[in-house]
């Protein structure tokens, strides 16, 4: 288990493709069947990455980023774009290269590289402090009592875990809409919005008195800076975590459930459309432009306002895909609509929707997975407030080191590619930012229309998969180049857990080969884990409602992580690993199949979402008769522990929080195995 936990097929590069060897026309290109695409985790860590602490040469006539695989005239300071082939020079500040003096950039092993980016939010004041990372907890109150502790319990747990320098609003919602102004200490201070009809951005700013009209400078504050932003409205409703974790801590002991009355036969009446709206106007007024998660915690289905997807009669259930597929499901088009419009004001001011829902019935994931992962936010869809599931998975969000998920904001993402290449779209948590260019496809698949992508939140496993064409003209040599290999180059700029700005350069080149001729070298090049998670990408996005045996919100969920996740994880979803435990070997793989169960093994199921370990028969009555407990059996104690450590290896690993269950042979929890 650990030999294949430390294979690392991806490298320094984290690019994987579908074909490594690509036909020269578009012709052969669609014999091929698979599509030619790439999986890339843009800000995927690596100890060989070099941090580079200038700004990047950019070519002046296509934009690409210089890079090891430039031509360069070393004698005269000219380096060759390898996409264009433009002619560029050198700075002034290059003089002293030569072929033993190299920058960063152009050693051949640093095919990726990372520039460090002057980031200030006062560009005329070196000395400004750095944009700390910004949280407002939108909590749903509509919910039984216990469940309201667990939530109110991890928020409080979350709030000890921020950086002190993070910023922290709150806002809470049943019925109706509470803002809590965290910097008035006198006493409590909410303003309340009304949850039965869609509020405006401007009304938002005006009851809050964030309007022109309201915004005045707060004393003890600096006109220009406040918490390293510039709006004087920033202190009233999002400090420090340091400042306000005590006015929080009462806050959340003191909140109740929804004390609006509920008709019997009825449900409870929610704005949850509302509530967000309203957080993002706040975060409009306050952060426009910098990096911020809204992060939901939501109980049950909204029923009041924007954003409704099913009626308060209890008699009403909530849509199924059947519902969906008959066009029987009133309330679905509507809200959709609504938190697209949403959306696209999150990304349009750089911020996140993380969503974090739990119930017995559904909670509109469905409809709010356009805001989600447009955003490039979490989502974690549990049984209950008080599952490991969520607890540990929202725990993870916040915690920093090794398992830290290195949560950044504000992302973008730039695809240049060698000529006759073109870019259908990309699959995963990304907005198309509609940037038209040579290498645009006509034919668009996912976020397409563009070489460049929003990714409003990003973290260092979050992937995309981008899927390419080949143009319809025939592939004409360039003077003097052969025109072997193509290149394609991904630039994702960042603003990371420390407020800093950081560019992600990586150039990666592989080779055109003559399918007519011979196709051995085209398969050689084929990389069958990633084609199969490519393909299931596809046809998750091409099947949005032809499905069975998931509700709408799991499907939705289910759709979401398998977008997000890298090849490996995400080929786990497609078919689980079993690894087999006994006497007689070390750990190893294991078939798929009911003729891997024995009496006398453990089996480890790693399913994504869930991880299972089996014991057999004859293991199980061992264990139940305590000889794991005797020194002349330590063998068979070891044999017990080594799943479960190698299954806690991989919950650390893994966001969300795999559910973990231990069976045995002929037991209740059996059922969960096959």
């Amino acid at each position: 288990m650990s030999e294949m936990a430390n294979m690392d097929p991806e490298g320094i590069d984290a690019v994987r493709m579908t074909w490594n060897v690509w036909p020269r026309t578009k012709v052969e290109a669609s014999k091929c069947v698979i599509p030619l695409a790439a999986s890339i985790a843009p800000i995927r860590p690596h100890t060989d990455i070099p941090m580079l602490p200038y700004a990047p040469l950019r070519c002046k006539t296509c934009s690409a980023v210089l890079n090891a695989f430039a031509r360069v005239d070393f004698m005269a300071k000219i380096w060759i774009c390898p996409f264009c082939y433009q002619r560029n020079h050198f700075p002034p500040h290059y003089a002293m290269i030569s072929e033993t003096n190299l920058p960063g950039e152009l050693y051949p092993q640093y095919t990726t590289v990372q520039y460090a980016l002057q980031s200030f939010p006062d560009p005329n004041n070196s000395n400004a402090p750095q944009l700390p990372p910004v949280f407002v907890f939108v909590l749903d109150t509509c919910m039984i009592e216990e469940e309201l502790e667990f939530v109110k319990s991890a928020m409080k747990q979350a709030i000890g875990l921020l950086p002190e320098h993070a910023l922290v609003g709150f806002v809470s919602f049943g019925t109706q809409v509470q803002v809590h102004e965290l910097g008035f200490s006198d006493m409590s201070k909410v303003y309340v919005f009304r949850g039965s009809k869609e509020i405006s951005r401007e009304q938002v700013l005006e009851q809050l008195g964030l309007g022109s009209a309201g915004r005045r400078p707060t004393v003890g504050y600096p006109k220009v800076l406040q918490n390293g932003y510039t709006n004087t409205g920033v202190n009233r409703f999002l400090l420090p975590a340091s400042d306000c974790e005590y006015t929080l801590d009462t806050l959340l002991d003191e909140l109740q459930t929804n004390q609006w009355p509920v008709q019997a036969g009825h449900r409870a009446s929610r704005c949850t459309g509302v509530a967000l709206s309203v957080s993002a106007g706040l975060l409009a007024a306050c952060l426009p432009g910098t990096g911020a998660r809204i992060i939901a915690l939501v109980g049950g289905p909204c029923t009041e306002g924007p954003g409704t997807i099913v009626s308060k009669d209890l008699s009403e259930p909530v849509r199924s895909h059947k519902d969906l597929d008959k066009d029987a499901a009133p309330y679905f088009k509507k809200a959709v609509k609504f938190y697209d419009s949403l959306a696209k004001q999150l990304v349009s001011q750089g911020h996140v929707l993380d969503l974090f829902a739990s119930a017995l019935d559904q909670v509109g994931v469905a409809e709010m997975k356009v805001a989600v992962e447009r955003t490039g936010g979490l989502v974690v869809l549990a049984e209950s407030f008080g599952h490991s599931v969520f607890k540990d998975s929202f725990k993870r969000v916040f915690e920093d080191g090794e398992h830290s998920l290195g949560l950044c904001f504000n992302g973008m993402l730039e695809i240049n590619c060698s000529k006759d290449i073109k870019i259908q779209g990309v699959i995963g948590p990304c907005t198309s930012l509609e940037k038209k260019g040579p290498n645009v496809a006509d034919t668009v698949i996912g976020e397409g229309n563009t070489t460049a992508w929003k990714m409003c939140g990003l973290n260092k496993s979050t992937s995309l998969t981008v899927l390419f064409d080949l143009s319809s003209t025939e592939r004409s040599n360039v003077p003097g180049a052969a025109n072997s290999q193509f290149y394609l180059q991904f630039l994702t700029s960042y603003q990371d857990p420390e407020g800093k700005t950081m560019l992600r350069v990586t150039t990666v080149t592989r080779q055109w080969v003559d399918s007519t001729v011979s196709s051995e070298e085209l398969l050689r090049g084929f990389d069958q884990e990633t084609a199969a998670v490519v393909m299931a990408r596809i046809t998750s996005l091409k099947m949005e409602t032809e499905v069975f045996n998931n509700s709408p919100d799991e499907t939705a969920y289910f759709r979401m992580v398998l977008n997000r996740e890298n090849i490996t994880n995400a080929a786990v979803m497609i078919q689980p690993s079993l690894i087999s435990y006994s006497f007689n070997s070390l750990p190893q793989p294991a078939l798929l199949d009911v003729a891997s169960i024995s009496a006398d093994r453990i089996l480890l199921l790693d399913s994504y979402f869930s991880i299972v370990v089996f014991h057999g028969m004859t293991i199980a009555q061992w264990r139940n008769m305590g000889y794991q407990n005797q020194p002349e059996h330590q063998a068979f104690a070891e044999l017990l522990q080594a799943p479960q450590a190698d299954a806690q290896m991989i919950i650390q690993e893994r966001f969300p929080v795999p559910r973990l269950v231990v069976c045995d042979q002929h037991g209740s929890q059996v059922s969960l195995f096959h």
